[in-house]
């Protein structure tokens, strides 16, 4: 069997709500545990708000690794796509684990995605073939229903 032929059998939909709900878990979460910390770890600062500096700064940026990236390679999905049924996998549609550096290539372009609130994700998922958006097509990944997997 080619890696085509085995591509085929995988069904992608562009699962606009679904993918957006996930998301907004996820970055709910993530965002949730940045107020807290910054709030419980951080000093007040001149503008009245709270500052994170020096190495604390650096336990948000891994809280995300970890929550993203970690679940993908860990797990297989992140929070988020867990509670909605979603999977990411490889472009060639191998029921697989994300690598740590495709994972990694979907996650760096989230900020993208979600510009003008998730705007240029949607329109790419819309309008690829693979109803990928800009991080899926960096990673070389889709997104499908885990029903949909062998």
């Amino acid at each position: 069997m080619s890696e085509f032929e085995e591509f085929e059998e995988i069904k992608t939909e562009p699962n606009i709500g679904n993918r957006m709900v996930a998301g907004l878990v996820d970055y709910i979460l993530i965002y949730a545990f940045f107020f807290f910390y910054i709030y419980a770890v951080g000093k007040l600062n001149a503008d009245g708000g709270y500052s994170v500096n020096g190495l604390l700064s650096i336990v948000p940026i891994i809280f995300w690794g970890i929550m993203t990236i970690g679940f993908e390679i860990g797990i297989g999905a992140t929070i988020g796509n867990l509670i909605l049924g979603l999977k990411a996998i490889p472009k060639s549609g191998i029921n697989r684990k994300l690598t740590f550096s495709e994972s990694l290539k979907r996650h760096l372009l989230d900020p993208i995605d979600m510009f003008f609130f998730g705007l240029v994700g949607i329109l790419t998922i819309k309008n690829t073939d693979l109803n990928q958006r800009v991080g899926d097509l960096w990673g070389q990944t889709i997104v499908v229903k885990k029903e949909n997997l062998n």
